[in-house]
């Protein structure tokens, strides 16, 4: 099994529409996945759809091989799930809460959770709502991960989270990562959380996937060049044009490459980064989406 999550035309539709609709993906396993979109693109039905919480509407999902079934222990036995809100009962203690998942994980990773808390310096005695958002974030990972999944999902665990906790948080995660063969799959509508940690990368759109591709493909078929007004016209027929603005008789055009760039001595051609990348498509207009859908590439 190459792929640890496949989906064929998946959609979810609730009473107002498509929450998400039209996805397509194959995630490969061993990966560390970073799912980005503005509030409401989908992110958290896709989340909820893939840890098996959700039934669909459209489409077929497997994950770790199978079709999600909330009333099976051997799927829920390869699944970690952290929703925003951490999923913590606020008037267990650390100790209950800890008991509670051991009883419920027969894969139930001791030496990971007392190691875990010894680190965070977090006691056993402590009432989990009396905990900071950091540690209440940090302990649902603790859960989560002492099950041993195949498949972590994350769905936003650092939203109320302060900037030091967010880093801790993510530093613990790698480190957890290496250390257990799993694929992880982290939503968030901010870039930062996942830039340096994420080797491939989800973006969502008003309910549909705009792009889904390994971090270091995505840098290098996209380019930032700046050309003569009069090129402009060139360019956009051999290549996708994701944004465009206008500086004198120049013009500043984000380019999804459909092959290689042949440039003109006079072109000045930039790398870009990730969150250039993000922003530009999801700053595009809805009608437009269909324009830029993604499509399979070679890396030039």
């Amino acid at each position: 099994m190459n792929n640890i999550l496949e989906t064929q035309g998946l959609g979810k539709r609730y009473r107002n529409g498509w929450a998400l609709q039209e996805c397509t993906l194959h995630l490969p396993k061993g990966r560390v996945v970073g799912l980005i979109g503005l509030n409401g693109a989908g992110k958290t039905t896709f989340m909820r759809l893939a840890a098996g919480l959700l039934i669909p509407d459209a489409g077929s999902l497997r994950v770790c091989g199978e079709t999600p079934a909330p009333n099976s222990c051997a799927f829920l036995a390869n699944i970690g799930f952290v929703p925003q809100e951490h999923g913590l009962y606020l008037d267990f203690s650390v100790r209950e809460m800890l008991t509670l998942g051991r009883k419920l994980n027969k894969r139930w990773d001791e030496t990971l959770v007392k190691r875990s808390l010894d680190r965070l310096h977090i006691s056993p005695q402590h009432k989990v709502g009396k905990l900071s958002g950091g540690q209440r974030a940090q302990l649902a990972l603790v859960l989560a991960m002492a099950k041993q999944p195949q498949l972590l999902l994350l769905d936003e665990p650092l939203a109320n989270v302060d900037p030091l906790a967010r880093r801790e948080f993510m530093k613990m995660l790698m480190e957890m990562a290496v250390e257990q063969e799993v694929t992880i799959l982290i939503s968030s509508h901010i870039l930062s959380d996942l830039e340096n940690t994420c080797d491939y990368l989800i973006i969502l759109s008003s309910s549909r996937v705009l792009l889904a591709e390994d971090s270091e493909q995505l840098l290098a078929m996209h380019k930032r060049v700046i050309v003569p007004e009069e090129h402009v016209a060139l360019l956009a027929a051999q290549h996708v044009v994701i944004q465009s603005s206008q500086s004198g008789r120049s013009s500043s055009l984000l380019l999804r490459l459909n092959g290689p760039l042949v440039a003109e001595p006079n072109w000045q051609i930039k790398d870009i980064t990730l969150e250039d990348i993000t922003l530009a498509y999801l700053e595009l207009p809805v009608d437009s989406l269909a324009h830029v859908a993604p499509t399979k590439q070679e890396v030039f």
